[in-house]
């Protein structure tokens, strides 16, 4: 006991001060929410995006639910696509993710019942079905010092039944579908679901692929939509936060 102590005095407090001090540090290759200028793109820009995120028909417009962050649109159009710092995506509206020329605005507040149920815990049970560990791992840092989530009141649980919400990654593989559906099944009601990453949102890479089913909502009702490949952890723990309606 000893010995635990007095390594917890050496180290001091490691925990960051997000969301107090936001914006959080943000490595310099990060990619937020893209700003979008119809009519400034230049030809071919639909056809180097990876996923089929941007449409150039009628007018120039980004899907955040497609997008992987990599950045060749705006290699391709600096003057058309430009990806900034900002890192709040998270959002209750599938629609929301289709960006124009309009300056992107996250939720203000979700819903005043989920507010009331959960701004003072919720339980998380992660379920990754076919994901490549990316968005998992992510998720996995906000238990760690640095990030822990734990002060807000937001906690993983290993078993569906102690579960306020499941939070899905991974494009839903064929394997995996059933067992994500009885993990939805299993939890008391009233639950919720977290689409957490472009895979869960809505296929991404993986999409129209024959071994996976694609967009999460088109199988379970999705209550949060958490764009990323993956979401930074600030992403993910901003919209957990916004979602339950608690501020720090």
């Amino acid at each position: 006991m000893f010995k635990v102590l007095k390594a917890r005095f050496r180290q001091k407090y490691r925990t960051g001060k997000f969301p107090e001090s936001a914006p959080p540090n943000l490595p310099p290759h990060f990619c937020g929410v893209p700003e979008i200028h119809p009519g400034a793109e230049k030809p071919g820009l639909a056809e180097v995006c990876p996923t089929g995120a941007i449409s150039v028909v009628p007018d120039l417009t980004l899907d955040l639910g497609r997008c992987i962050f990599c950045g060749k649109c705006a290699e391709h159009s600096p003057e058309a696509v430009r990806f900034t710092r900002e890192y709040r995506m998270g959002t209750a509206r599938r629609e929301s993710l289709v960006l124009s020329g309009r300056p992107y605005a996250a939720d203000a507040e979700f819903d005043a019942g989920i507010r009331k149920l959960y701004g003072h815990s919720l339980k998380i049970r992660q379920v990754s079905a076919g994901g490549c560990a990316a968005c998992e791992l992510d998720f996995n840092v906000l238990h760690t010092l640095a990030w822990d989530m734990g002060r807000f009141g937001i906690q993983a649980v290993a078993s569906p039944r102690h579960a306020d919400c499941i939070l899905v990654t991974g494009p839903v593989s064929r394997n995996m579908l059933t067992a994500l559906q009885k993990t939805f099944e299993a939890m008391p009601r009233p639950n919720l679901v977290i689409a957490c990453g472009t895979c869960a949102v809505s296929g991404g890479l993986f999409a129209g692929s024959p071994e996976v089913n694609g967009a999460l909502d088109g199988i379970l009702p999705v209550d949060l939509y958490v764009p990323g490949c993956p979401p930074h952890p600030a992403t993910l723990l901003e919209a957990l936060l916004r979602f339950i309606g608690r501020k720090a």
